[in-house]
Order: C-alpha cells, then sequence, then structure tokens
C-alpha cells in the first residue's frame, strides 16, 4: 500500500487513525495550523466591528453572509475544475496560499469596509480550496473509511481553532484583563500571532499532500444536480432549509458579550467549545461508518435546535457557557458526517463538483441566513427589530423541521453503491 497518496485498504476490522493514508495527516495538519490562523482572528472580528467600530449586528450579517456567499460560487467552480483537470492538490494550495497573503491587511484595518474587503479575500481563498480539498480527502480513502477520515480531518482543524483561541485569549488577558470591551491594539496583536501559522498551513499542504492517480478515463463533469442524482438534490434540500436558519457563529459570540461574558470568557468558552468538538468529531465519524451517517446528522440537527432554543431563553452568562459546550457535540455529530455523506451520494467522478454545489449552496445561504439574523436582533431602518433573542429562536425552529425532513423524506439506504 502506498501511503503517500493512495487508499487505504478495506479493513477486516474497525479502522484506526493509524491507517489513514499520509494525505488525510498531510490536510489534518494543514486545516490545524490554519485554523489555528483564522480561528485567533475571526472569533474576535465580531467584537472589534461592534466595540472599536460601532457597526450594528445587521451590517455584521451583510458583511459576514456577502463574504461566505462569494466564496459560495467559488467552491461550486473550483471542484468542478478539479473533477475536470483530475487534480486536487494544487487548487487547494492556491486557496490556503491566497488566505495567508491577506491576513496582514486586517492589522491595518480602519473601517468596516476595508474588514469587509478582507474578509471577502479570506474567503475567496477558502472557497477556491474548501471542494478539492474534501474531494483530496475522499479520493484517498475507501466507503468503509471515510466517516473515520472526514471526522479525524474535523477533529485536527478543530483543535486548530482551540489553539488559535487559547492563543488569543492569553493576548486578550495580558492587554487588557477581564475587560468587557475588546480594544484596537489587542485585535491587532492578535492580527501578528496569526500570521506564522497560515504560512505554516501553506507549507505543510504544498510540500506533504499528492494528488491521488485517476482510476480509469473519467467523463468530463457537467455543472448539473441531474448528473448526481435524485437523493443527493433531496439532501441539497434539506440541508437549505437547516442553513437558513444557520447564521454565522458571530451571533452567538454577540449574544454571550449581550449577556455579560468577557473578551477572555467568550475565547475561553470557545476553546472549550472546539475542545468538545475535536473529542466527538473522530468517533462520531467512525460511528457513521457503522450505524450510517442520517441517523448521526438527525441527532445533531436536534441538538443544534436545543442549543438555539436555549440561546433565545438564556438570562445568564453560565447559561451561555453551558449552551457553548453543548454546541460542540453538535458540530462534531454532524458537520464531518454531512460531508462525508456528500461522497456516499454521487458517483467518484463528480465528486469535486458535488463538494463545490454542497459548499456553495450553504455559503449562498449564508448571506440571507445572517442578514436575516441581524435583522431580526437590531431591526432595520427604523424599525427596532425583536431582540437578541428572536435570530436563535428562527434558527431553532428550521433546524427542528430540517431533522424531521431527514427522518421522513431522506430514508437510510440512498447511498451511491
Amino acid at each position: 500500500m502506498d501511503k503517500m497518496a493512495g487508499t487505504i485498504e478495506k479493513p477486516t476490522e474497525r479502522a484506526t487513525i493509524k491507517q489513514l493514508p499520509r494525505n488525510v495527516w498531510v490536510v489534518g495538519f494543514t486545516s490545524f495550523f490554519m485554523d489555528i490562523s483564522s480561528e485567533m482572528v475571526l472569533n474576535v472580528l465580531p467584537l472589534f466591528l461592534a466595540n472599536v467600530l460601532g457597526v450594528q449586528t445587521s451590517i455584521i450579517g451583510l458583511i459576514e453572509g456577502f463574504a461566505e456567499a462569494t466564496a459560495s460560487i467559488l467552491k461550486l467552480f473550483s471542484g468542478w475544475f478539479s473533477d475536470k483537470i483530475g487534480g486536487r492538490k494544487w487548487l487547494a494550495v492556491i486557496g490556503y496560499g491566497l488566505s495567508a497573503l491577506v491576513k496582514p491587511f486586517f492589522y491595518i484595518a480602519s473601517s468596516w469596509e476595508l474588514i469587509a474587503g478582507v474578509r471577502w479575500a479570506d474567503r475567496v481563498g477558502k472557497g477556491i480550496r474548501t471542494a478539492p480539498r474534501d474531494a483530496l480527502v475522499a479520493d484517498s480513502v475507501t466507503k468503509e473509511t471515510r466517516g473515520l477520515a472526514f471526522g479525524f480531518h474535523r477533529a485536527m482543524d478543530t483543535a486548530g481553532a482551540m489553539v488559535g483561541i487559547l492563543i488569543a485569549a492569553v493576548v486578550v488577558w495580558l492587554t487588557q484583563k477581564n475587560a468587557l470591551d475588546l480594544s484596537k491594539s489587542t485585535f491587532q496583536m492578535i492580527v501578528l500571532f496569526s500570521l506564522l501559522p497560515a504560512v505554516l498551513a501553506v507549507l505543510s499542504l504544498m510540500i506533504g499532500a499528492k494528488d491521488v492517480a485517476v482510476k480509469g478515463q473519467r467523463e468530463a463533469p457537467k455543472l448539473s444536480l441531474r448528473g448526481m442524482g435524485k437523493p443527493f438534490y433531496v439532501f441539497l434540500v434539506i440541508v437549505s432549509i437547516f442553513t437558513l436558519g444557520n447564521s454565522s457563529d458571530a451571533f452567538l459570540v454577540l449574544r454571550a458579550q449581550n449577556l455579560g461574558v468577557t473578551v477572555t470568557g467568550i475565547l475561553v468558552m470557545l476553546a472549550v467549545f472546539n475542545l468538545v468538538y475535536s473529542l466527538v468529531s473522530t468517533p462520531a465519524g467512525s460511528l457513521s461508518d457503522r450505524i450510517g451517517r442520517r441517523r448521526l446528522i438527525i441527532g445533531g440537527w436536534l441538538v443544534y435546535a436545543a442549543i438555539y432554543f436555549g440561546f433565545a431563553l438564556a438570562q445568564s452568562a453560565w447559561q451561555v457557557w453551558l449552551l457553548y459546550v453543548v454546541y460542540g457535540l453538535y458540530y462534531g455529530l454532524a458537520y464531518g458526517t454531512a460531508n462525508a455523506l456528500v461522497a456516499d451520494l454521487v458517483p467518484e467522478n463528480l465528486r469535486g463538483t458535488a463538494y463545490g454545489t454542497y459548499h456553495a449552496v450553504i455559503g449562498l445561504l449564508a448571506f440571507p441566513s445572517s442578514l436575516i439574523a441581524g435583522i431580526l436582533w437590531q431591526g432595520l431602518g427604523g424599525w427596532a427589530g425583536f431582540g437578541p433573542s428572536a435570530p436563535f429562536l428562527f434558527g431553532g425552529v428550521l433546524a427542528f423541521i430540517a431533522a424531521l425532513l431527514m427522518i421522513f423524506w431522506m430514508p437510510k439506504g440512498w447511498e451511491a453503491k
């Protein structure tokens, strides 16, 4: 077996992460380093916008939604292009490289318009890399270990997020202790610390990964849902309903601050969330290989609905802490499992296109979902909105509806054989 890039053999026993090929490990470390960099900055970005620049939640929602939606269009085309050329690695390297290149501009940003531009460019990088990267993982493993591979990738990604958040928390503590608001100088220092791991992420993928050789002749892919089959189409519809209520996590951060959690407290809370997420992801992915992806996704979405209802009803900081810890359970159960399910539902030669389409739909709906959340919270124009509970009630209802649709509309046994 060639562990440089080839797939692992079909296991006769329960697979372990030691059996995963080199590509999966390399992609895992790439995500680990990039998430150290990204999460240091992005988790305090809404606080910088609100505390330093005085930006309303509707504008924060606009920034987040537009950035994700723009990236989503690129996810679709980069996934399709990776299928067309039969290569994943270098598209992913370009995407990671762009995100690393624009990060220093957060340091000099002094207006929400400039922040929006840098955020947009960073998400363009994500749009280029995400679908080819996921397709590279899927190409490198067998179906029987796909859930384990994606679970491991999410665990590495999330471990990086936890490390990045802890570094940011230390910076905040050393510069402003338990202040409720974030200062400009603290934000700039966090940006500086984020640059090295971003470079390490690019180098890891560039040096360590290798494209998997194409098996046989692949037909040129078409940008069409029809060729990917009804199961994938149904899953996209259900995911779309869920995503419309899944606004940016920036609103969870703002909700925590709204209930009195300090900047340092928010960062430590996020670190604990990522710890739970990381610990759950790999065993959940492995479990999905044995009992099916659908069950874990349904369970994760029901947990999400309960959490969002909890955020709507929360009255104190300790309740937010508890909810955010449990929020890691949702991500661990459902996020990597959904990625693995995409590969289950489509033919091998369309994986890149399918991942691009899947991420594009999620990202495009991030624009209205985040915008709706911001408007529900603080209104628009002369309307004051419904208050901080409203976006979470909205998200909880849609998550519950999506879980019911997975139960009654998408039965077991629809995976591609």
